[in-house]
């Protein structure tokens, strides 16, 4: 996608929600993360590349004990939608047996991705894990799993900013759009 294309979409896009919304969303989560986990010395896992932004964030508010790594699994690339198959690109590399695992994502959406990360920490020996992801999808539909920390909810459109892509572009913003594209 080049510079002019980028532009249009977010021009033709909804704003869902403000940055200062999104900002008191990290806080909240990061709120009920610290009454569940603190004093546990859990591992935080970001879901490459889209949690990047809320980890960072979330990361400044928890005052606590933490062992920090990353995994990247995906189900969309810089498509709109997902495929069937989970491409594991890289697994964590910090030890997870008998662990407590907080992973973070960006998006609850049809909940494939996360269920299907989850199964694998578990596999992986962790003792208990738990989910924090900014935002839920509110699709009407089923999902395999339920997140504990959910930031906001948006609509069951196409949503992008705040680590959220629209085609590989616009995980840079502060806020919340949605498009139709």
């Amino acid at each position: 996608m080049n510079h002019e294309e980028a532009q249009t979409l977010l021009e033709n896009a909804d704003l869902i929600h403000s940055a200062q919304a999104v900002q008191a969303a990290v806080a909240d989560v990061a709120a009920r993360i610290k009454a569940e986990l603190a004093g546990t010395n859990p591992v935080l896992l970001c879901v490459m590349s889209g949690a990047v932004p809320f980890m960072g964030h979330l990361m400044t508010h928890l005052d606590f004990p933490l062992d920090f790594d990353y995994l990247h699994a995906s189900r969309y690339g810089n498509n709109t939608r997902g495929h069937n198959k989970l491409q594991w690109r890289s697994p964590p590399q910090i030890g997870l047996q008998g662990r407590i695992v907080l992973v973070v994502d960006d998006i609850l959406d049809e909940g494939v991705t996360l269920a299907t990360i989850c199964e694998r920490m578990r596999q992986m020996g962790a003792a208990r894990v738990l989910t924090a992801v900014f935002a839920e999808k509110e699709t009407g539909r089923a999902k395999p799993i339920k997140a504990d920390f959910v930031g906001l909810t948006v609509p069951d459109r196409f949503v992008f900013g705040f680590g959220m892509d629209i085609c590989g572009a616009w995980r840079n913003l502060p806020a919340i759009y949605a498009s139709d594209p």
